[in-house]
């Protein structure tokens, strides 16, 4: 047994609970716990990718206790590649958090890595039930963290967000407790394998449980028509936890996938494929109504959100087509889009903090002291965003309108690029405004911080990375679809475990 595969979960903790235990430590003690626990899962998450890249999916169960009775941790090139981007994206936020942004609330380093425990697990959990306890961590801490700095706006659309996902999670219990009352079981592999042989009596409640789970899922990932919630909090959140959030859609739809391929998927008997009929027509809904949020964003924190559910709806789309190809390319925009929209979130602060009590508003304000930096570096994340050459998003897109056939095609192809050219509109009114029809004054106590810079530019960056390595990073990506379609591989699993 890999004893490494639990090292993401546990780092995270340890320190998070010493974080916390040790919370009169001065800030600098505190910002070193915290850098260092971050830093640390980098190369464990590099190393757990070069294991998952064997080929075989491994398990860890925790105790020595055998799936199905036991809490199981699962390895595949899915769930190493989340780790990755994980740790990528939380090294750049907190590394732009440290500038200063973590001393306007208590507790934020402690925050940050029950945040990080709680998506790290969710990406790992090989059970339903752990799924939803790890939702519950991550959704705690992130109640916090969305309340970090304070404020009406903050609080207003923190008790939206706390309000909806404590529906959401009761919704979540509900479902599992269907699934286990019907099939004995919570272990996916195990659940894969009795939802493929209910009976005609178990199929309804099951596939109510599935469907029930689908609403759970959506609400996490803000898909329509579950995605009101998102703008609000996303834009009243302080930069780095923003930019950390950009993660947060992308575990809804990391469970839709692992959830609707492997226990509800094509060798799921009566119930085969349930979610793929409401998966398509949702996505393209997801995608048009990012668009239209996009283009009558009246700030610019609340643009960059509304290119989430964009994201969200093109990544779904992807999902739902269901091919190796689609997924592919969804994986691929997967990636390109979690680190630029992160990115996005940190310049928009760059900005807003040159424009003293204006922010990100679309209004007319006062001049920029760097104008010309951070309209450049505006450019190039509105080239990326938006899905332009030579940037990763580009290729991305164009990966999945190749992979997208018949009469499919006739609806993603239009409406991807009509929608791009409406995220270019958006961006392009965006940046007029901010740094073009400005006033002549500048607000002098508004300096760059150039920490805060090297942390927005270090997302930047990942797009043209992408590009360069694209060739290595589609091959992973193609052995990644491969292994999600081959069942069998995590039934053996299971009766490794001696489940079956």
């Amino acid at each position: 047994m890999n004893h490494g595969l639990i090292l993401p979960i546990l780092i995270p903790l340890f320190v998070g609970c010493l974080l916390l235990l040790a919370s009169g430590a001065s800030l600098r003690v505190q910002r070193a716990l915290s850098l260092l626990a971050t830093l640390a899962l980098l190369p464990c998450s590099l190393w757990l990718l070069a294991q998952a890249d064997l080929g075989s999916v491994q398990t860890y169960a925790l105790g020595n206790w055998p799936a199905p009775f036991g809490i199981v941790l699962l390895l595949d090139r899915l769930s190493a590649l989340m780790l990755l981007l994980t740790a990528l994206l939380a090294l750049f936020a907190l590394l732009y958090a440290l500038r200063g942004d973590d001393e306007r609330g208590r507790s934020f380093h402690g925050l940050f890595q029950f945040q990080l425990l709680g998506i790290n697990g969710a990406f790992l959990t090989g059970d339903l039930f752990n799924l939803f306890v790890f939702f519950e961590i991550l959704l705690i801490a992130s109640y916090a963290l969305l309340l970090h700095g304070g404020g009406r706006e903050r609080v207003r659309a923190g008790l939206h967000y706390v309000v909806l996902n404590l529906l959401g999670s009761a919704f979540f219990l509900i479902a599992v407790g269907a699934l286990y009352g019907v099939s004995g079981t919570l272990n996916m592999a195990d659940l894969a394998v009795k939802v493929a042989a209910a009976d005609a009596d178990q199929a309804p409640i099951l596939a109510a449980a599935g469907l029930l789970l689908l609403v759970v899922f959506g609400l996490k990932a803000a898909f329509l028509p579950l995605y009101f919630w998102l703008p609000r909090a996303y834009a009243s959140a302080t930069a780095p936890v923003a930019a950390l959030f950009a993660i947060m859609t992308k575990v809804g739809l990391y469970s839709i996938l692992r959830v609707y391929t492997l226990i509800f998927g094509s060798e799921a008997g009566s119930l085969a494929n349930l979610a793929q009929d409401w998966l398509w027509p949702l996505a393209l809904l997801t995608i048009a109504i990012g668009v239209l949020g996009a283009l009558s964003a009246c700030s610019l924190q609340r643009l960059v959100a509304y290119l989430v559910v964009i994201s969200v709806g093109t990544l779904l789309a992807g999902l739902s087509l269901g091919t190796a190809e689609a997924l592919q390319a969804a994986l691929y925009y997967w990636l390109h889009s979690t680190w630029i929209s992160a990115a996005l979130f940190l310049l928009a602060d760059l900005v807003a903090r040159q424009r003293g009590v204006k922010g990100g508003d679309l209004v007319q304000g006062p001049a920029l002291q760097n104008p010309h930096l951070l309209g450049g570096l505006f450019f190039f994340a509105a080239i990326a965003v938006a899905g332009l050459p030579p940037l990763s998003g580009f290729l991305g897109k164009l990966l999945l309108l190749q992979a997208v056939e018949g009469q499919q095609a006739l609806w993603l192809w239009p409406l991807l690029l009509i929608g791009g050219l409406g995220t270019l509109v958006a961006l392009s009114r965006a940046g007029s405004t901010l740094f073009w029809r400005v006033g002549r004054d500048q607000l002098d106590s508004a300096e760059l911080d150039y920490g805060r810079l090297c942390a927005c530019l270090g997302l930047l960056l990942l797009s043209p990375l992408l590009v360069l390595l694209a060739a290595p990073v589609l091959e992973y990506l193609a052995a990644t679809v491969s292994q999600l379609h081959d069942l069998a591989a995590y039934r053996q699993t299971l009766q490794a475990g001696g489940g079956l």
